[in-house]
């Protein structure tokens, strides 16, 4: 145990523990109540696109609520902005499960995603400041691998509480949303993140301002990144590849779910490689590995013919983002350098939730419109190689000094 212990937080500063703890409590939960949300939903006796909301009005309020939330870090702080939206989402969770009506259920969860924008932006925003460039990258991965070996727990561990009720899930959630801001609340010092002082380091320093970052190639190719991981990753995976599996190559749906196991593997077994990388060779030879993956995959599906070309697909996407999540992670803790820059996360954790709103709507129109997977695996492709190209032409950043950037 000390030794997993060693391997993964070594040299990194206890609030990474905390944070990863945060992210493995709510990542578990979501894992658990996600697969529930549209059946309860329907049990109000809705259509399949009202259900759908249900879901689609998480994705928007997190999006619509992510500039204000980057507001709440700078004047604020970290710490306080979040717990207070890891409460948030707790308390909404509860009160979704004793909902008795629609109307309500769609209104709690878009509560919710207000605080699930709160706890993402200040927990990215903390976790790029207290790590030195040194370690950002293993502090990134190690970040993503809670949310990540959360989300494999939670549908396991779902399976046994829906069987209790429909609505246990929801409460089970709080519960696990509970634990991580109590886990934000003690387990960080509280004069972290205070807007007037910069931890134990002395005075804070400026702000890092939102118009200075959009000046930059790099910032921009990490936007790219997440407009592309959200429209790819989410929009086409998730939501046309069940389908695909069902009506081309005419498997179960269980074979969509061990394409995913399989891409989450993968993504696993290289985030702490990835972080390393990250932090030895760079940003940007990270962030080219993994746009080369990516590119790769699209190819593979794009010439889809077998059941084996779809799992090479799923794990090369599941080994892209982890690269890719690594490497993007750390332009932005380049960039930020240490000072307050919640409008510069937020607008970057914005762009992926634009990416999962639009996503599934492009990639559904297309394959409705053309009747067929080609065309909207050919604008997946298009986008990917779209991102490859910015990423080519960024700078490094790990060495690069941006404390002077007005």
């Amino acid at each position: 145990m000390r030794r997993l212990f060693d391997r993964y937080f070594k040299d990194l500063p206890k609030e990474v523990i905390a944070l990863t703890g945060v992210s493995f409590s709510v990542a578990l939960g979501f894992g658990i109540v996600a697969p529930v949300i549209p059946v309860f939903a329907k049990s109000f006796h809705v259509s399949a696109l009202q259900a759908s909301a249900v879901i689609s009005v998480f994705a928007f309020m997190r999006f619509a609520s992510a500039t204000p939330s980057g507001w709440l870090v700078n004047k604020f702080g970290e710490r306080a902005v979040l717990w207070v939206g890891l409460s948030i989402v707790g308390v909404s969770s509860a009160l979704a499960g004793l909902s008795q009506s629609y109307e309500q259920l769609l209104v709690l969860r878009g509560l919710g995603g207000t605080g699930s924008s709160m706890f993402t932006v200040s927990a990215m925003s903390l976790l790029l400041r207290v790590v030195n460039a040194e370690h950002r990258g293993r502090a990134s991965s190690t970040y993503q691998s809670g949310f990540l070996l959360g989300g494999l727990a939670g549908p396991a561990v779902g399976g046994l509480v829906v069987a209790a009720s429909i609505r246990a899930p929801f409460f089970v959630y709080s519960g696990t949303l509970t634990m991580a801001a109590c886990v934000a609340y003690f387990a960080l010092p509280k004069g972290l993140g205070h807007p007037d002082h910069d931890d134990n380091r002395g005075p804070a320093e400026p702000h890092m301002p939102l118009r200075a970052a959009l000046k930059l190639r790099e910032y921009w190719a990490t936007l790219s990144f997440n407009v592309t991981a959200g429209m790819t990753t989410f929009g086409m995976r998730t939501a046309l590849l069940p389908i695909f599996v069902i009506e081309v190559l005419h498997k179960s749906p269980a074979v969509s779910s061990m394409g995913f196991l399989a891409s989450s593997i993968a993504q696993a077994a290289l985030l702490l490689p990835a972080g390393r990388m990250t932090d030895v060779r760079g940003r940007k030879p990270t962030l080219l590995l993994g746009a080369f993956l990516l590119t790769f995959a699209m190819l593979v599906i794009v010439y889809h013919e077998s059941l084996a070309q779809f799992y090479i697909y799923m794990a090369l996407v599941g080994a892209s983002m982890a690269f890719l999540g690594a490497g993007a992670s750390s332009v932005i803790g380049d960039i930020v350098a240490g000072r307050k820059g919640g409008p510069v996360v937020s607008t970057y954790q914005m762009m992926s939730d634009f990416g999962i709103i639009i996503g599934p709507l492009v990639m559904g129109y297309l394959r409705d419109v053309t009747n067929g997977f080609q065309m909207p695996f050919i604008v997946a492709l298009v986008i990917t190689v779209m991102f490859l190209v910015m990423v080519i032409q960024m700078p490094e950043t790990k060495t690069r000094q941006y404390t002077r950037v007005d």
